[in-house]
């Protein structure tokens, strides 16, 4: 049974598709098999995977719509190891066309039960905003994880994501949980980032996963380069912790396994 996470995060610009990439990248290294389901129009995922969003023969809008299945949309990224359920900007119009359709908010919960004998994780990027999208991740997996910088008004959006989270779990998706915080463009000499990571972990206790991913420019540089940083320089910090966070992702899903049931 594939275990399936949504990256989300209210907040734009706190490392969303860098952390679903490398984290996709960084379980491939570890040897699980692994889908990227990319849900922004934008497309950042699929093109930071080494896939040309422009080329795409077949996309999550496709899927969405019931006109193609995940095992004939899907395409490989052979680079980062892992298979891309790829999005471009056709995924905008979903939004419109979803509005209409039966089961709207299901619809990609739907299609991943036709292939879940196939991976060990699935992982969605979600766009920044409350949209059908989103919804569609949330209500498609058994938890989300949380990238957030260390910075005050990341504490503001964290409250709403999370009450975003308590909503979809009593209406939509029982299985929904919070599985862990990842923080994120870490830098220990800023006095103010240390003082939130502290109360982070002074009020979600064990809910904060132990990595840590530092402020590193070759994680940066590397969607340029349409590779995973984990790829792109293996040795960089921000690699090596991404590969870390991966190892500590499994263990975390096999210690719950038993107590989540499948979607």
């Amino acid at each position: 049974m594939s275990r399936i996470f949504c990256i989300a995060n209210q907040k734009g610009g706190v490392g969303k598709t860098t952390t679903c990439v490398n984290l996709a990248a960084g379980l491939a290294r570890v040897g699980q098999r692994v889908l990227l389901v990319d849900l922004d129009p934008q497309g950042n995922a699929t093109m930071g995977s080494g896939v040309d969003k422009r080329k795409l023969e077949s996309s999550v809008y496709d899927v969405l719509l019931e006109s193609a299945s995940v095992a004939e949309a899907r395409t490989r990224s052979e680079q980062g190891g892992y298979d891309v359920l790829g999005a471009n900007r056709e995924l905008a119009g979903a939004e419109v066309e979803l509005v209409a359709l039966e089961h709207r908010n299901e619809r990609l919960r739907r299609a991943l039960k036709a292939a879940d004998a196939d991976y060990d994780f699935v992982l969605i990027d979600c766009p920044p905003s409350l949209s059908l999208l989103t919804l569609n991740g949330l209500c498609s997996a058994h938890g989300v994880i949380v990238p957030m910088q260390c910075e005050y008004f990341a504490l503001e959006g964290l409250t709403d994501l999370v009450n975003t989270i308590k909503q979809v779990h009593a209406n939509l998706n029982r299985d929904l949980e919070l599985i862990g915080l990842l923080r994120v463009m870490f830098d220990p000499r800023i006095t103010l980032q240390t003082q939130v990571s502290d109360q982070l972990k002074a009020h979600f206790g064990d809910k904060v996963f132990n990595t840590v991913i530092p402020r590193n420019v070759r994680l940066a540089e590397a969607p340029s380069y349409g590779l995973p940083g984990v790829v792109f320089d293996p040795a960089a910090k921000g690699a090596q912790a991404f590969v870390d966070f991966a190892r500590e992702m499994v263990e975390r899903v096999g210690n719950s396994a038993s107590t989540v049931a499948p979607a």
